[in-house]
Formats: structure tokens, sequence, C-alpha cells
């Protein structure tokens, strides 16, 4: 038997397995009518559970019972799908509120003028004057409180990665991502005027300011330590007797009368760090094309294959997907996935509802145009 006559037997074994596959899921389409007319979950842990059991017995090669569960697993799995798309099918309670930011009171965001975080705002606000809080953490509650309308917080950048902090803080407060902007960094090492670089002590700025400054710092032999924003630090070089420094924005350290020892210090020439502006509600704007939410997978064999199996049933791309512990003394992590996609969707609603079905943990993050 040669090669050519293997595959022709392959390729009609396969045309089989789709037909009996696309018979499965119309007897799926009438399990979900069944449901929906019952007011019954899609999900049934027990019912997948026997499946899977007696798929594993009926494999006569011992190799292969991984590789049939696999397989039926990643079956059931689209049925979900099938099933949640056919009973939300009928429901359109799409009713988002839609971002103000034009007529917002009051937003706040982390440092002091001349701050990066200050330049998102006013790529969102305009000249609207930020409120100032000296943690990220005190922007959060201020958000979530009420007490301002939308908070701007630095997320990720493209050289030195996420800000962990931030993601730590959209887990434990109940705010949602209604915007996203990028900010060109360029950062530069800042000093009191008449100060020479062999008389810096030490240089101050955020951990990640550092981070993605390394190479110059190194080359100079400059000691760092860290501070809660470039801004800030800029300040307090600023009043400071000491000869320190500090890396900040150009127009931080000019807007702070300091000087500019070097310019264009990142390690990268582009070096953006992407901004998202929080708010206490959902809120949908018009143009929003990708969904964020965080969730916390079960602890069973190819959990995370099952969920990034659902996106590409869907045919949604992940743009982003990151993972941080979740600091209740277990080694577990929460992820934090990006995601095209609308809202609005009925195959978005669909995937969502199944996440919330079937992970350990599930939230959504919020939604906005992905820049």
């Amino acid at each position: 038997m040669d090669l050519q006559h293997l595959r022709d037997k392959i390729d009609a074994t396969d045309k089989e397995i789709l037909s009996l596959f696309m018979k499965r899921m119309e007897l799926c389409k009438g399990v979900a009518d069944y449901k929906k007319e019952n007011n019954m979950p899609v999900f049934q842990g027990g019912r997948e559970k026997q499946v899977i059991d007696r798929i594993k017995s009926l494999t006569n090669d011992k190799t292969l019972e991984n590789g049939t569960a696999a397989l039926f697993t990643t079956i059931m799995d689209i049925s979900k799908l099938l099933q949640n798309r056919k009973l939300l099918s009928d429901k359109h309670d799409y009713n988002f509120s839609v971002p103000y930011f034009q007529n917002a009171r009051k937003i706040g965001c982390q440092g002091t003028s001349g701050a990066n975080s200050e330049t998102a705002a006013r790529m969102i606000f305009g000249n609207k004057k930020p409120v100032f809080y000296n943690s990220f953490e005190d922007v959060f509650k201020a958000v979530q409180s009420g007490e301002i309308e939308y908070g701007v917080i630095p997320l990720k950048n493209s050289t030195a990665g996420m800000i962990d902090s931030a993601y730590d803080l959209m887990a434990k407060y109940s705010v949602y991502v209604v915007k996203q902007v990028c900010v060109e960094i360029n950062h530069c090492l800042a000093v009191k005027k008449c100060t020479a670089m062999s008389d810096i002590k030490c240089v101050y700025s955020h951990p990640q300011a550092i981070a993605q400054c390394s190479a110059f710092l190194a080359e100079n032999s400059l000691e760092t330590l860290p501070y809660s924003n470039t801004a800030t630090a800029a300040e307090m070089v600023r009043d400071s007797s000491e000869n320190i420094a500090a890396i900040c924005s150009v127009d931080c350290a000019e807007h702070l009368g300091l000087e500019i020892l070097a310019g264009n210090i990142a390690d990268c020439s582009v070096n953006r760090t992407q901004f998202v502006c929080i708010s206490r509600d959902l809120q949908v704007a018009p143009d929003a094309d990708s969904v964020s939410i965080m969730l916390q997978i079960p602890h069973t064999e190819g959990s995370l294959y099952r969920l990034l199996t659902k996106f590409y049933v869907n045919g949604m791309n992940i743009i982003r997907i990151e993972n941080r512990p979740i600091r209740d003394g277990s080694f577990d992590v929460m992820f934090y996935l990006d995601f095209s996609g609308k809202l609005t969707d009925p195959s978005v609603k669909a995937l969502m509802n199944d996440l919330s079905e079937n992970m350990e943990f599930f939230r959504c993050l919020g939604t906005f145009r992905s820049e």
C-alpha cells in the first residue's frame, strides 16, 4: 500500500468524521432547545464526565485514551458554545451607557503635573485638569467610591512589560476599562542645574522607568532607587539638597526647571506605555472592538488548552494574555486576556456565558478600541 493510497483513505475517513460531527451538532441544537424550554443551564459537569469516562473505556488502545478524551472534550466544548449561542439568540439586553469623556467633571491619575499619566489623560479628556493621587490604589479607590468619574492608569510598557501593581488592583477593585491610549515615552536623566554626571549619588524613578533605562544606567555606573512615579521623583530632585537625579519625561524636567543631562536614555528607541481609563460602571464606546476579561482556570488536565480552543472556535483573536499570582498563599494565578470582539456580538456573549459557567472565576474588565 503506497503513501497516496493511505492518504486517500485518511481523506475518506475525515469525510465520515465530518459528517458525524455535523450530525452531532444538529443533535446538540435539539438539546439546546430542550434546555431553553426547561430553563436548564448549558454546563452540566456530571454529564461531561460520564461522556469522557465512557469514551476512554471504549478506546481499545490505552496509549490513545488521553487523545480520545481530548478529542471529545473539544467536541463538547464546541457543542456548549453552540448551545449558548442558541439559548442567547433572542436576548438583546445591550443597553450599555456610553462614555462621556468630554463632559466629565472630575478625573484623576497618579503622580503630579508633568507625569506621563497626565499626558495620557490629556489624550482622552483634552485640557481638563486631573486630580493627582499619591498611588495607583488611591486612583482605584477614588473611582470605585465615585469621588472621581474616571481614572487613568498605566498598564503595560512595550519594553519592560506589564505593570504588576496595576493588574493586581484591577482584580481588587470593581472598576471597568472604558478606553485605551498609548503614550510615547521619552525618558531623560534630569538633575538640578550645575550638577555633573560624576556628582550624582543616586537616580530615582518608577521601577518601570528604571528597567526601561537599564543599559544607560549600567554604562554610567549609576545607582538607583525606586520611587512612586517619574514626575514625583523629579519633584524630589528639585527640592532636594543632595546631588541626585531622576528619570522622567522631557516635559516634566522642563516644567520643573531641571537640567537634562542626557535624553533618549531608554534601552529601546521605540518605547510606548499603554494607559487605560477606568470607570465605576461598565461603559461601551460605539467604536469599542476589544474586550478585557480576567479568569482563573480549573485545576484539571488540559484546562488552558480548552480555554484557548473556545476563542479559536469563535474566530476571536487573543490580543494579549498575562498572568499574575492570586496572592492567597497558593501558587494559583489569575489570567488577564484582551480579545477582539464587541460586547453586542451574540458570539461574544455566548463565549462569556460559557466562561462564567466553566471557569473557577470569571469577570469582564471592560471594553475599548484597540490602539
